[in-house]
């Protein structure tokens, strides 16, 4: 489990230093992102940063219940196959939102802290949760209850950084290198 920890971490912060190679992949002739431009409402910091914030919740929520659903089935590892297309789901999206939206650094920084509100939403919540962890009753063991919330502020707090990243910073040469 720590390897699995340690490894996604260190994942991430390669994506979120090595983003403009990233985006500079997923390139003008994509669909998602050519249809997000042509949208003139997402052109405005709020509309634009309230649909991440949606496309997160529900990334979120369908990647919660297949977990849910796959948990009722005894195949190993299944589960960190949807985590992983989840993850890659999520930059997916956050890098098309970046390619797509266009506008001033501090207007695109409002959106960032928009869309990726969702997860540092889900952190406080967690955070509230862990401290505030009781038992139910005399002599109940809460470790692993305190040990998935101490995962999930983890996974959220990672997601909720990573989303700011990749949506709220930019650099107009991210075209010139390949």
């Amino acid at each position: 489990m720590t390897l699995i920890l340690f490894v996604g971490s260190l994942i991430m912060l390669v994506m979120i230093f090595f983003k403009n190679p990233i985006l500079s992949q997923l390139g003008k002739g994509n669909p998602f992102v050519h249809l997000l431009k042509k949208t003139p409402w997402f052109q405005s910091h709020w509309r634009a940063g309230i649909l991440l914030f949606f496309m997160n919740t529900a990334l979120f929520s369908t990647t919660i219940l297949a977990l849910y659903i796959v948990g009722y089935f005894v195949i190993p590892y299944v589960h960190l196959i949807f985590m992983v297309l989840a993850v890659c789901t999520s930059i997916y999206l956050w890098v098309a939102v970046n390619k797509a939206w266009q506008g001033s650094k501090g207007d695109r920084l409002k959106l960032a802290t928009i869309g990726s509100s969702f997860y540092m939403g889900l952190t406080v919540l967690f955070t509230f949760l862990y401290i505030t962890l009781e038992p139910s009753y005399q002599g109940e063991d809460i470790f692993m209850q305190a040990m998935g919330l101490f995962l999930a502020i983890i996974v959220t707090t990672t997601a909720w950084i990573t989303c700011f990243f990749i949506t709220g910073f930019y650099q107009q040469n991210a075209e010139k290198i390949r």
